[in-house]
């Protein structure tokens, strides 16, 4: 069986944290690569690492089997490991402009936060906090925001005084965002109409990113913080912070055993984790987790040539999920017909699936669900 990757344009998302909390680490074990150093030394990774990661996904292999497809293709993202941010990068502060234009470019934020103690591997400030760590990240990005925002509205108060409502729009979104950034709040959390929030895209705000916090766990601590999170000291605060202040999630992974992992044949690797109590990889949970932060889904088309996995955006409607194929298939555009994976795995076949009604056809006002399984209907000569 071939597993290759689709090629499209994919959304980014960040790996960020404070100096030596295992952003590199985590970064070479979610892209299965050694591109990033691990060194015990702030500031190792100076210039962002990219790299694709395959978003993994279970049902490709069920229903190769079903087909008989000769490969199988999934779905993947990018993630960027950035350097290290210090206080004061607002300011420039370490290499704090850097930090701050590489994650500027990214979708989201996937915030690693150390949750562990060992006294081998120094913490930039001298001790471990993650709270404290989280609130520093913040306060950063926040500072920043208020910088841009300010010389943002200097620019836009002349055309707002002289007629230009557009301008008048965005200062008025201003006057909101900076008392509420003002009180250390970021700006994803202030409550805003779906214009206001379609205006402040536009800013490219860092504290507007969506946000997921990785809790990195030592080795030995991985299975016991999977099964009962909030038992653990350092996660469970993490975990109620997350909640309280952003309704943010927090994922649970031991950055240096999914470093070993990655380097292990999937046979192996499954076996590893078993004996350690673990039934799924932390970098699996938090790439599918990224995936759906993103406002990412998955649709699925099978056949005898391949099974492949392809990225929408939620809410997306059949057509415009047909066009991630072609755009042929966009323009032509006739029906779909549609099965949910559940029900034609649970079935075993197609046709098995469509004696019993769960095979419909679709048309153009059909949003697509994660987990279809489709077979677009299309003419080019429309």
């Amino acid at each position: 069986m071939v597993v290759t990757h689709a090629a499209a344009a994919m959304l980014k998302a960040g790996i960020v944290g404070l100096p030596n909390v295992g952003k590199s680490t985590l970064f070479n074990a979610v892209t299965r690569s050694r591109k990033a150093e691990a060194a015990n030394y702030p500031f190792c990774t100076i210039d962002p690492n990219v790299g694709m990661v395959i978003v993994p996904d279970t049902r490709l292999a069920v229903l190769s089997k079903i087909s008989g497809s000769q490969k199988l293709v999934p779905t993947a993202i990018e993630f960027v490991d950035i350097a290290g941010l210090v206080k004061g990068a607002s300011e420039g502060a370490g290499l704090g402009n850097q930090f701050l234009a590489n994650i500027r470019e990214t979708d989201a934020i996937v915030q690693v936060v150390r949750c562990f103690e060992n006294e081998d591997i120094i913490h930039e400030l001298g001790s471990v906090d993650p709270i404290r760590d989280i609130e520093i990240i913040h306060s950063e990005l926040i500072l920043a925001d208020m910088a841009s925002l300010e010389k943002r509205r200097q620019s836009r108060e002349k055309k707002a005084k002289g007629g230009d409502k557009e301008a008048k729009k965005e200062v008025e979104l201003i006057d909101q965002l900076m008392p509420h950034l003002d009180q250390g709040k970021p700006a994803m959390t202030l409550d805003l109409s779906e214009d206001e929030r379609e205006l402040m895209s536009g800013f490219f705000l860092l504290s507007s990113k969506k946000t997921i916090y990785a809790c990195n766990v030592l080795e030995d601590e991985l299975a016991a913080a999977v099964a009962a999170p909030d038992e653990h000291p350092l996660v469970s605060r993490v975990r109620a912070f997350a909640s309280e202040h952003s309704g943010s999630e927090a994922v649970v992974i031991s950055a240096r055993i999914e470093e070993e992992l990655s380097e292990m044949p999937v046979e192996e690797a499954v076996e590893f984790l078993a004996e350690m109590g673990v039934s799924d990889s932390g970098v699996s949970s938090l790439i599918r987790s990224v995936y759906h932060l993103l406002g990412l889904r998955t649709y699925l088309t099978t056949g005898v040539q391949e099974t492949r996995a392809w990225t929408i955006h939620a809410g997306d409607k059949a057509p415009a999920a047909a066009g991630v194929i072609h755009t042929d298939f966009e323009r032509g555009f006739i029906a779909a017909e549609v099965v949910h994976y559940d029900d034609l795995a649970s079935f075993g076949t197609k046709q098995a699936a469509k004696e019993a009604g769960k095979v419909r056809i679709e048309g153009k006002e059909y949003v697509v669900k994660d987990g279809d399984v489709i077979e677009f209907r299309f003419n080019v000569s429309k």
